[in-house]
């Protein structure tokens, strides 16, 4: 069942959490023994992140130095097949930019589709660690709006090869991300919702924000993209701090602020067990506010942890 379908056919706010695939080097049972204190709170989908492939330099004889290309985690493919067969629940993989020519997305859009993979989040997707601007793939995407584009033409038949005939048109469900606080490489968040509202007009169906602590900012957000036209559903993410380390971290790496309300109420903490109580509080307040005004779905980022999340579902469905 395909993302809005789930909205539309709701009276209700809708639960739903982000995962990372686990490590190469674990059991997948440990991801399942992640998932499972949330299913009692029946997600209507868990969206499934992907890592691209990072870089090391090996030294070969002679002194020579060869650059190899190494993949921690798993593929996305196969943890939605493994998650789709254990729970019966729809999976929102990520496809990326970054990695991969136009035809090895088509190639991973075909075999989810086979797979009977409904929903996608089009991504650009980071840059390579250690490289500080992202670059496309050769024969890539530069814009997850290129990605959307892609999407949307399989969504028609249209597939890359032009003289394949009666194709068989995918039927993906297609969401994007949205920034309250804007994208960091956004001059201005006029500009980042022009870029949203392109994806939009490109074919994207949902959206899901980046993680955000101060409600107003979301609020703000959504009528500022109904103002330029952005119709469809925007799911609000959010993440409950648990560890001081976590409010500079998170304020770095995803360019966010922290209310400073928040930080006041960390800083006096003594412990991060003070601070997960804290963030557990902090995030329940936003969650009642946005099912209070209506929001479609509460999307959680789980990083890889679910008892926080547990608690705080706990305390609204």
């Amino acid at each position: 069942m395909k993302v809005v379908e789930h909205i539309q056919s709701s009276k209700s706010t809708l639960f739903s959490f982000e995962i990372l695939p686990p490590h190469a080097r674990e059991s997948i049972q440990i991801l399942f023994n992640n998932i499972a204190p949330l299913m009692e709170f029946k997600p209507k989908f868990i969206d499934v992140t992907y890592h691209r492939e990072e870089f090391i330099l090996k030294k070969r004889e002679g002194g020579l130095l060869e650059q190899k290309s190494i993949r921690k985690r798993p593929g996305t493919v196969a943890i939605c097949a493994a998650l789709m067969h254990k729970y019966g629940i729809d999976t929102v993989p990520h496809i990326i930019c970054g990695g991969f020519t136009r035809e090895e997305t088509e190639y991973a859009l075909i075999d989810l589709n086979y797979l009977g993979i409904e929903n996608v989040l089009a991504l650009r997707g980071d840059s390579i660690k250690g490289q500080n601007d992202f670059s496309p793939t050769v024969g890539g995407h530069a814009f997850a709006s290129d990605l959307v584009e892609q999407l949307s033409a399989m969504n028609k038949g249209h597939y890359i090869d032009e003289d394949l005939e009666n194709a068989i048109p995918t039927n993906f469900c297609i969401g994007v991300a949205g920034y309250p606080e804007k994208h960091f490489e956004a001059a201005n968040l006029k500009t980042d919702l022009k870029w949203l509202k392109h994806k939009v007009d490109c074919g994207a169906n949902y959206v899901v924000t980046q993680m955000f602590f101060d409600n107003k900012k979301y609020f703000e957000f959504l009528e500022k993209c109904k103002a330029d036209g952005v119709h469809i559903p925007i799911i609000p993410g959010l993440k409950p701090l648990t560890s001081k380390k976590q409010v500079h971290m998170l304020a770095s790496r995803f360019h966010i602020d922290i209310p400073e309300a928040l930080t006041d109420a960390i800083e006096k903490c003594k412990d991060d067990k003070q601070v997960r109580q804290v963030g557990i509080e902090w995030a329940i307040a936003q969650s009642k506010e946005l099912i209070q005004h209506k929001a479609p779905c509460l999307h959680f980022y789980s990083m890889g942890k679910s008892n926080a999340i547990q608690e705080i579902a706990s305390a609204l469905y």
